[in-house]
């Protein structure tokens, strides 16, 4: 038994705990119920938890991990970004000269990126990417 005291009355589970926990319902021959009362847990709160890996909201956190980075020096004359008509340039220099990023991920996936673009939408993508 498992007592609560002070003003908190909730227990806060972490990200781990919540995915192991939903992990066991996967197992054949345990039922929902039976795991709900191992951790002292109602069903419902189970349920909810199950729901939302199964909509990707609660899935585990991945690492940060640092990838090479190729940068292009500006061009010889010092004045920066020429104005160069979509289309004329291709190959690296292609984003150079459109104010682009490009992003190449292990799997071969290219991300072309604007000079525009919000940090907000870059982190959406990029969290879309790594599923």
């Amino acid at each position: 038994m498992e007592i609560i005291t002070g003003v908190e009355r909730r227990r806060r589970w972490r990200l781990d705990e919540k995915l192991r926990i939903v992990a066991e319902t996967e197992l054949s021959g345990t039922g929902i119920a039976e795991i709900a009362r191992r951790y002292e847990i109602s069903r419902g709160l189970l349920w909810n938890w199950r729901s939302q890996v199964r909509r990707g909201v609660l899935r585990p956190e991945v690492p940060a991990v640092f990838l090479p980075v190729q940068t292009i020096s500006e061009p010889p004359d010092g004045h920066g970004m020429k104005h160069v008509e979509p289309g004329t340039v291709s190959g690296p220099d292609a984003a150079a000269s459109n104010g682009k990023i490009e992003i190449t991920l292990p799997d071969g996936t290219l991300l072309k990126i604007g000079h525009d673009i919000g940090v907000a939408t870059l982190r959406r993508v990029m969290s879309v990417l790594r599923r």
